[in-house]
């Protein structure tokens, strides 16, 4: 059995307002040491709920966690290129095939093309077009996890500028039909094995649209 720890580590970033502070020293004689977060919760490798893009959806809270714990997939596709449009073809002949219900994970290998930390892990991540995110949606998972910054506009955030809302094609297409994002994996490179079982259980934040996520794959238990 192995356990491959995908997730990104809350620090403060560039592109996040994330402050990390730490209160007490217990080496000074304090009883003991505090750790204060702030940060977005769709920063870093996180999990979108419905109510992220829909009036009166699902929050996170809500979404269960039979959606986003279980077995899953891994579609490999290393031989993708920065700033490639990704679309169907290449996703049905990377998928090893299996039945609906399972979770799907999209495996560029893009932490190891690119630095999260890093404007070019953004500006310059391949991103999947409409007719990927409707194949997708036709395999009815109960989530699809990347870690690539998989819709186009992401990269725009960056200067602040906003496209039309149906551009987000993952969004628009995936979770408008209720299957859930993982957004933000990184070392995927050490996924070995065709199916895992994938753990991306969010934080339960009452009324919160999204929240942070320890996102881990256990090889060897799938059948």
């Amino acid at each position: 059995m192995r356990i491959i720890d995908l997730s990104m580590p809350i620090a403060p970033h560039f592109r996040w307002r994330t402050q990390v502070n730490v209160s007490g020293d217990i080496a000074a004689g304090d009883q003991f040491r505090v750790t204060r977060l702030d940060a977005t919760c769709h920063g870093f490798t996180h999990v979108d709920a419905q109510a992220h893009i829909l009036a009166g959806a699902p929050t996170i809270e809500q979404t269960p966690l039979e959606k986003v714990v279980g077995r899953c997939r891994v579609l490999r596709l290393a031989d993708v290129a920065p700033e490639e449009e990704i679309g169907p073809e290449k996703l049905a002949a990377a998928d090893p095939g299996g039945p609906p219900g399972e979770m799907l994970l999209l495996a560029a290998g893009w932490s190891r093309q690119a630095d999260s930390d890093t404007p070019e892990f953004w500006r310059r991540a391949p991103w999947l077009n409409r007719a990927a995110a409707e194949w997708l949606a036709a395999r009815e998972p109960t989530a699809v996890a990347f870690d690539f910054p998989q819709d186009y506009p992401i990269r725009l955030l960056l200067d602040g500028i906003e496209v039309p809302f149906d551009q987000h094609v993952t969004h628009d297409v995936l979770l408008r039909r209720g299957v859930t994002l993982i957004e933000y994996l990184v070392n995927t490179d050490a996924l070995r094995e065709p199916r895992c079982l994938l753990s991306a259980a969010p934080l339960k934040i009452p009324l919160a649209d999204g929240a942070p996520a320890r996102v881990y794959a256990i090889e060897g238990l799938a059948a």
